[in-house]
């Protein structure tokens, strides 16, 4: 495989793990025969499950990166960019809030979620929202800060990205350090007295934000995991992205080993500040983008790797239909789960849901209840496979 189409299918292939982490992660068939890797960590530190979404914004970024040098020299050029960015951004939002639209009508309709049901409680702030805002933060920066070719041409300018990068990390650990929260003081990074938790009351109240954004289960919602402010560490993965990308695009042949390089070095880096600013991704901190993005980074060196082997290829090609569908499949494992845990009688510990009923069913097949339980994974993968074949690509 040449190296045009290998760093595309790269791309395609890293956005499909990510999107099958997300599956298996929040549609587990039983939530208590769940690999614990596939769990997220309670609050400090870090697990698997702690990547998947850091990953997909890092694919974000590169994509970004591939897609330059463009034209962006005339009026009309400008406005077509800012165009197809804007209607992504506006879409990715009205995506996010309809989820959450569905999620507490669900509610309304009976069913046993966490949370209240009615417009005034639904959930603002959300995955795809934080992928539109990462976007077009990023999508501001590199096209203000890039450079003019000799042809014309808008080019990426590494050096402003790198700058932004550290700017951004080094801004956000002085300002959850040192700015004090009202009735808290500075420097807190628990669930409640933490600067972005505080922000979030106060913008979204907490009716609208993460229903499981409490301290501690049933308690009082406090805080968002995809909150206003870590929205900007967020955006250091997409940059970070946007960095390999470029790194691909520039240094075809030698680009896996310099994101293998790269990559452990954020990585360590992130470990070396975690006595600092601890690894956290409720509050995406600073070492949790860099720990995050240097996973990222090594994981898609690796993919490049093993695609240079055509029985690799082949053998990744359901990582292939996820990723060129990534966006349709995050949506699709939101709606079956919610349909999958809906209830159908019963109540407390004895209550039946078509998760229930799927997962008995699985076990029919599958004897090991841990590899059962992402049954959820299989189903998708079937339903969008047709839609690769034909080559139908839903984005947005």
């Amino acid at each position: 495989m040449d190296a045009s189409p290998l760093r595309f299918t790269g791309l395609d292939i890293l956005r499909g793990v990510a999107v099958a982490g997300m599956v298996v992660v929040t549609s587990p068939g039983d939530w208590n025969t769940t690999y614990s890797p596939l769990l997220h960590a309670a609050w400090n530190g870090w697990t698997l499950a702690d990547m998947v979404f850091p990953t997909f914004l890092f694919a974000v970024g590169v994509a970004f990166g591939l897609s330059f040098p463009r034209a962006l020299a005339t009026r009309e050029e400008k406005r077509r960019f800012w165009f197809r960015v804007m209607r992504r951004v506006v879409a990715l939002t009205v995506l996010g809030l309809l989820l959450a639209w569905v999620y507490v009508a669900a509610i309304s309709a009976g069913a046993w979620f966490a949370g209240k049901g009615g417009l005034e409680n639904i959930r603002i702030p959300g995955v795809p929202q934080r992928i539109a805002l990462c976007y077009l933060l990023t999508a501001v920066l590199i096209v203000f800060t890039g450079r003019k070719q000799a042809d014309g041409k808008h080019d990426l300018n590494p050096a402003a990205i790198v700058i932004a990068v550290i700017s951004t990390l080094v801004l956000y650990w002085l300002a959850v350090t040192f700015i004090p929260v009202p009735g808290y003081g500075a420097g807190n990074l628990d669930e409640l007295r933490s600067l972005p938790a505080y922000i979030d009351r106060q913008i979204f109240t907490p009716a609208h934000l993460w229903p499981l954004g409490a301290a501690e289960w049933g308690g009082p919602v406090t805080y968002d995991p995809e909150g206003l402010l870590s929205t900007f560490p967020a955006t250091v993965n997409t940059l970070l992205g946007v960095l390999a990308g470029y790194a691909l695009r520039r240094f075809p042949q030698r680009a896996a080993l310099y994101l293998l390089i790269a990559g452990v070095t954020l990585f360590v880096a992130g470990l070396a500040l975690n006595p600092a600013f601890v690894i956290n991704k409720r509050l995406w901190t600073s070492s949790f983008a860099l720990l995050s993005s240097g996973f990222s980074a090594v994981l898609f060196a690796g993919l490049l790797w093993l695609l240079k082997f055509q029985m690799v290829d082949r053998i990744l090609t359901p990582l292939k239909v996820l990723g060129v569908n990534a966006i349709l499949v995050f949506t699709l494992s939101i709606l079956l789960g919610m349909i999958y845990a809906f209830p159908l009688f019963g109540s407390g510990d004895h209550r039946l849901s078509i998760q229930n009923l799927a997962n008995t069913f699985a076990l029919g097949f599958i004897p090991d209840p841990y590899v059962a339980s992402l049954a959820m994974l299989g189903l998708i993968t079937a339903l969008v496979w047709p839609l690769y074949r034909r080559s139908i690509f839903l984005r947005l």
